[in-house]
């Protein structure tokens, strides 16, 4: 397919995102069933494109003073592809191209990027959640608001069980795999362009191997952050399909008592798999029926809660997420967070330690949400981050993306990762 093709498929699937309510990755497959004449490297453009109008839905209408598939497909080309108005202009009149420009059109895509726009605007982020991001970053809001509109590379955590770093970044040389940063198990792949396909390193041999598995950097920072090593008791209480699960058990080198637990069994689902291609032998996975075997296993030495929230600072990777989230899922979301920090608080033992845990950037879901149990919790104590990385990972401890000292907020445009908070929580003898 040409250009002018992949464009006009781009907005077939926009109009089932937008005006249907479709999941991105159900109307990119759903595309792809009805047109098996399109290759991979087509897919790969299409689902590109889709996602690049997701990521930055506000501006792009915006600039086109429209937010059909069509406009926000076109402003697209020009605002992230870097397509030039006349360029568009020809593609869109090719064959199987989406139509000629209108004046109103060109004109908008000709027409200079305002300076002076609103945060929503400026930052991509749903209006409502605006005054959130402000007290979370003052100034710099917009700033973070477009680095989550950015596209986000592939991160991969080594598996010291069975590899190491060199030996990971050797295999996967071909792909331009490099260190990633924070994490001193961290690889990383940079995103492609939409006319190179993505990185397929869970077909690799490596991976059936268990050397490495798929996670953010950010995300190993939070699990290394549990400072967690052999003889422990450990619990990961959300551990849904297992990336932290896997990161614990190799910190603990197999040795003591790891405990993987969550309410949601379809999530759970995928961790035996992922276990045993890891080669962990120290995890016993209670599931959501089995909910009492957890009471019976405590006291832990650290209890891992990887909370539900917003996902707002994975909106790089799930874009439609963005635009689906809305006040009453956030309530929701913070009355689970609540229950569950008290829960992991319980299960904790005197002295033990509680990892908080969101993929989120919002201050509700994160210092807000431990000022609260503190404050009804009198014997919790914070552990301020930078003493507990001294003691958990390598190097210096980075600055806190929301200015904190004792919580730790990594984002993209501080850090490079994908947005994560982590608070770490002592209980008192």
């Amino acid at each position: 397919m040409r250009l002018a093709g992949r464009v006009s498929a781009a907005i077939d699937a926009l109009a089932a995102i937008i005006e249907r309510h479709c999941p991105a990755s159900d109307a990119l497959k759903d595309w792809g069933k009805a047109h098996r004449f399109a290759g991979s490297t087509d897919r790969h453009a299409i689902g590109t494109l889709v996602y690049d109008v997701l990521r930055r839905r506000n501006s792009l209408r915006q600039r086109m003073g429209a937010e059909t598939p069509r406009a926000l497909a076109l402003a697209a080309l020009h605002d992230v592809w870097g397509l030039s108005p006349d360029a568009i202009a020809a593609t869109a009149e090719e064959p199987h191209g989406p139509g000629a420009l209108t004046g109103a059109e060109l004109a908008a895509l000709q027409r200079p990027a305002p300076v002076d726009l609103p945060l929503h605007v400026a930052g991509d982020i749903p209006e409502w959640l605006a005054p959130s991001y402000v007290r979370a970053f003052g100034l710099r809001a917009a700033e973070e608001g477009a680095a989550l509109a950015s596209r986000a590379p592939v991160d991969l955590r080594v598996n010291t069980l069975k590899a190491t770093r060199p030996q990971v970044l050797e295999a996967l040389a071909r792909f331009g795999a490099v260190e990633g940063p924070w994490s001193p198990l961290a690889v990383r792949i940079s995103p492609p362009g939409p006319e190179t396909r993505n990185a397929n390193v869970e077909a690799e041999p490596a991976h059936g191997l268990g050397w490495y598995e798929v996670q953010d950097a950010g995300s190993q920072v939070a699990a290394l952050l549990s400072g967690v090593g052999p003889g422990m008791a450990v619990a990961d209480i959300c551990a849904g399909a297992g990336g932290k699960t896997l990161a614990l058990a190799a910190m603990m080198r197999n040795q003591g008592r790891l405990v993987a637990h969550d309410l949601d069994r379809f999530r759970l689902r995928p961790i035996f798999e992922r276990l045993t291609r890891a080669g962990v032998t120290n995890c016993e996975v209670i599931s959501a029926q089995d909910k009492g075997k957890l009471d019976a296993a405590a006291p832990f030495d650290c209890v891992v809660i990887d909370a539900p929230c917003s996902g707002s600072g994975s909106w790089r990777r799930k874009p439609d997420a963005k635009w689906r989230f809305n006040p009453k899922l956030l309530q929701q979301r913070l009355k689970e967070q609540a229950l569950l920090l008290d829960r992991g608080f319980d299960l904790a033992r005197p002295g033990g330690m509680v990892l908080y845990i969101t993929c989120s950037v919002l201050p509700e879901e994160n210092t807000d949400q431990i000022a609260g149990f503190l404050a009804r919790q009198p014997g919790a104590v914070i552990v301020p981050y930078r003493e507990q990385w001294g003691h958990a990972i390598e190097g210096d401890a980075p600055a806190s993306a929301d200015g904190a000292e004792t919580t730790l907020l990594l984002t993209p445009a501080r850090h490079g990762t994908d947005g994560f908070f982590a608070a770490v929580i002592r209980k008192m003898a």
